[in-house]
């Protein structure tokens, strides 16, 4: 038996299990073939719609009025989509595009969607998490857009909830002690980190960070997802690494054929790098952003602080680091607290086996100090051991 696969064609079940078949030449308009492929009436149609000539993108209407294939097309001409940075334009539009082919909801009313639809979707991409959610974000967008639009009246997304993907790793003094060990000086793989450590800044920022940035001292970044601009002081760790690299381009950070990363390229770079100096694969890079923003909190910096260097457009993203270094300090002093207090303390001393001291632990007294010495010895024997 011969087959014989037809150009521009899909199909889908309806709401009845039927299936049906459309043409749709690239983004073009869906266009119905009746009957199943290979009748003389299917074939007609294919036939001409596949001679018909594809309609100019100026002016061209995608889908019928109501459907997702129209809200799609409002939607990526929308204020809302256009005053996007180009990175999230690409994104958004990659996901959405993907979405309703995958789902052959482009010929579907919006107004017939409802939170079982939505919940199928979703649980369709539970075994990768991270798609899932991105799937439910999209399709919250279209949805609150057409909710705005006059569309919808009912957030059919609502209390759906997204999957358990975990956070980015935040890189520990021992592993950021660790990667500039075996990654000296005068190494790309040490710029590179470095770039990313001491100016808190995204991958995809500092790849475009140029020569001509640094002015006065400092840094200059225009962030490429908020369009913020930072004035960022070069700390005297990055000032050593900067004199210690010759400049091979126009860009800070350059590959070895000496052309400027591209945003996938570095991540891979720094991934290989990571991986070289025996890291575990839960270090990257915008765990140094995190790890950034998680020494400068420690460092007693305030949100307001910390988010002037890493540019975060709420303080709450940063309030969290600032919570734990908070945290830690007061957990400190608590339990210093508590152990002056146990050694003020005097004890009662019923029994008369006991002896009869004067019950303020005459045995005890120096147990603290004894412990405590202890562990700064050993503290500083592990970060002279890390240094090294």
């Amino acid at each position: 038996m011969t087959i014989v696969k037809l150009r521009h064609v899909d199909r889908f079940a309806d709401r009845h299990g039927k299936q049906r078949y459309y043409f749709r030449r690239g983004r073009g308009a869906r266009i119905p073939l009746p009957g199943r492929p290979g009748t003389p009436e299917f074939m007609a149609a294919y036939q001409s719609a596949l001679d018909s000539e594809p309609a100019s993108a100026e002016g061209k209407m995608r889908g019928e009025p109501g459907t997702f294939d129209r809200l799609v097309q409002d939607y990526f001409a929308s204020p809302e989509f256009l005053r996007l940075a180009p990175s999230s334009k690409a994104t958004y539009q990659g996901v959405i595009e993907r979405l309703i082919e995958s789902e052959h909801i482009g010929h579907r009313l919006v107004r017939e969607m409802t939170r079982e639809h939505v919940r199928r979707i979703v649980s369709r991409r539970a075994a990768t998490p991270g798609a899932a959610n991105e799937a439910l974000k999209k399709l919250r967008v279209l949805v609150h857009f057409a909710i705005d639009n006059g569309w919808l009246k009912d957030d059919a997304t609502l209390r759906i909830k997204k999957f358990g993907t975990g956070e980015y790793h935040t890189w520990t003094d021992q592993e950021i002690a660790l990667f500039e060990q075996h990654w000296p000086i005068g190494e790309t793989a040490r710029l590179a980190f470095a770039l990313l450590l001491f100016t808190g800044q995204r991958r995809a920022d500092v790849v475009r960070m140029a020569w001509t940035d640094v002015q006065d001292a400092a840094i200059r970044v225009t962030q490429q997802k908020t369009g913020a601009k930072l004035w960022i002081p070069i700390h005297k760790a990055l000032a050593s690494v900067l004199l210690a690299c010759p400049r091979r381009g126009e860009t800070i950070l350059v590959t070895k054929f000496g052309r400027p990363f591209t945003y996938n390229g570095f991540g891979n770079f720094v991934a290989d790098r990571v991986r070289e100096a025996g890291l575990p694969k839960r270090c990257v890079t915008h765990g140094l952003r995190k790890a950034a923003a998680r020494r400068l909190a420690e460092a007693g910096c305030s949100a307001n602080e910390i988010a002037a260097i890493t540019g975060h457009a709420t303080l709450q993203e940063v309030g969290r680091y600032t919570k734990a270094a908070e945290q830690k300090r007061l957990a400190t002093a608590a339990i210093e607290r508590l152990s002056s207090h146990l050694l003020e303390t005097r004890i009662p001393n019923p029994d008369a086996e006991f002896g009869k001291s004067s019950g303020k632990l005459p045995k005890n007294k120096g147990f603290f100090d004894e412990w405590r010495a202890k562990q700064d010895e050993t503290v500083n024997t592990y970060v002279l051991a890390i240094a090294i």
